[in-house]
């Protein structure tokens, strides 16, 4: 049961997968923690440590049954989360005691646990992160060819196509995917470097064999599912990696922002909307409102994400020497609130854009009030090609324009452009093509052909490994 007379984060209680929220429980940290000391316990005794399979057996049938209550009662006591831990866990492996943390620092325990749960976390966002670009690929390609309007400083520019917009929004979250991919399949072990990272501790234990401590340091990384460490260290694994991760998935928060305020644009035009349930209610006093409720969210959690990338910045540039302990506080909050709020915001993305709502007579509606002023040029050269002087032709459609102008801004009438050359007979000669001038489909140029050129090459070879995951339809909590 909740306890609701305490805070809770809202991360973990309201928002987050139960996946990601478990990959950074204590029951995953804690028991990571005992997989470390499994860990180096079977690579001690294959280099010949006086270390037996009962002990070793001991620890791995207790891994998961962790006392809280006991470690929170010694942590209280020793001020020292690690210890305390080692304590509990030779308490439940009484055969196993003597030989936990043998030679080990905390940081062995704590910040090769940290990577795995980091690698972990960073296997499940990229999936939701591909899911969201298989869901805007879908989109693009359904409306390669429907024009709207582009803009340019928020003021009606060139037209566009609906899909090219969307590719737009893809890009940004492919150079997401590059980067967390690049960061994942290049993140490292920390592996058994001792105290201040020069392995002593380690070497007193085999007796100065500096072979047995090297491949102490490669077994232990393999076991964890690493296929490399750090070649040199600290007390602690490079904090500058926590603010590259933190930096990476602040920028996926930087790409749904923008997707979603574009889509929060988009809805005040009543041109594309979220999806809206039958019985969700969009204002508690204006009955009729369709407020656009998850673009803004991933709006507001998006902001917190990218205000997180400070603190790794900082607790990176302030690492003394060989390290401090400043690092501990602020990393418990930080990454996983990272790895889960990045979580949130992707999921529910991907909820947004299965259900995605086009509304083509609107669209269409707008692009008329504004595409007889876009296609004036088109008009002028019509003119010339039926002999007609391109700069009379000119000063006649500048002065219509401003007319028309002036009846959309001071009178809110509609754009008038067009009846007003029907009207005169100068252009007499292009009635008949106006149609096929004001047509949008010519005015989105390459729009179409670039949607597919670019999900085809670019997109869809990327994101094929991740097709078994595509199936899963999201659904938010909230």
């Amino acid at each position: 049961m909740a306890d609701f007379t305490q805070y809770q984060n809202p991360l973990s209680t309201r928002y987050a997968s139960k996946e990601l929220s478990a990959n950074f429980s204590d029951q995953k940290k804690f028991s990571t923690w005992r997989q470390m000391w499994i860990n180096v316990a079977i690579a001690q005794k294959d280099l010949g440590l006086a270390i037996t399979a009962d002990q070793i057996k001991e620890m791995e049938d207790k891994k998961d049954k962790i006392d809280f209550k006991v470690a929170a009662e010694e942590e209280k006591k020793r001020r020292h989360d690690v210890m305390a831990h080692v304590y509990t866990f030779g308490v439940a492996a009484p055969k196993a005691a003597p030989i936990i943390h043998l030679g080990c620092t905390s940081a062995y325990v704590g910040d090769n646990a940290d990577l795995i749960i980091i690698r972990d976390a960073m296997d499940l966002i990229l999936p939701q992160l591909a899911c969201c670009i298989q869901r805007l690929l879908e989109f693009a390609e359904d409306y390669r060819s429907q024009p709207t309007l582009g803009f340019t400083h928020f003021q009606p520019a060139q037209l566009t196509t609906v899909g090219k917009r969307a590719t737009l929004w893809i890009s940004d979250l492919m150079m997401d995917l590059e980067d967390l991919e690049a960061l994942r399949e290049n993140l490292k072990f920390r592996g058994a470097k001792g105290t201040t990272g020069t392995q002593a501790s380690f070497l007193t234990l085999f007796d100065g064999d500096h072979d047995k401590v090297e491949q102490l340091d490669e077994k232990v990384t393999k076991l964890a599912g690493f296929t490399k460490s750090f070649s040199v260290t600290g007390q602690t694994y490079p904090r500058k990696v926590d603010y590259k991760i933190v930096s990476a998935l602040a920028g996926i928060g930087t790409s749904v922002h923008k997707i979603c305020t574009d889509i929060r644009l988009l809805a005040s035009m009543k041109e594309i909307e979220e999806p809206f349930e039958a019985g969700q209610i969009g204002s508690s006093a204006m009955a009729y409102k369709r407020n656009p409720m998850r673009a803004e969210r991933c709006c507001s959690l998006a902001r917190h994400l990218m205000s997180l990338v400070a603190s790794p910045q900082n607790t990176a540039a302030v690492q003394w020497f060989e390290r401090t302990l400043d690092d501990s506080a602020n990393r418990r909050i930080v990454i996983p609130e990272a790895f889960m709020t990045a979580d949130v915001i992707l999921k529910t993305l991907q909820n947004i854009c299965e259900g995605l709502v086009v509304y083509p007579n609107v669209i269409e509606k707008h692009i008329h009030h504004e595409l007889p002023f876009m296609a004036t040029e088109n008009i002028i050269m019509a003119m010339v090609m039926e002999k007609g002087n391109r700069q009379e032709c000119h000063e006649k459609i500048r002065t219509m324009s401003q007319i028309a102008s002036k009846e959309v801004k001071e009178n809110g009438r509609e754009n008038n452009l067009v009846q007003q050359i029907r009207q005169d007979v100068y252009f007499a000669p292009i009635h008949d093509q106006l149609y096929k001038l004001l047509e949008p489909t010519t005015f989105v140029g390459r729009a179409p052909q670039q949607v597919t050129k670019y999900l085809n090459e670019e997109v869809k070879p990327r994101i094929e490994k991740y097709q078994q995951h595509f199936a899963k339809k999201s659904e938010i909590n909230i």
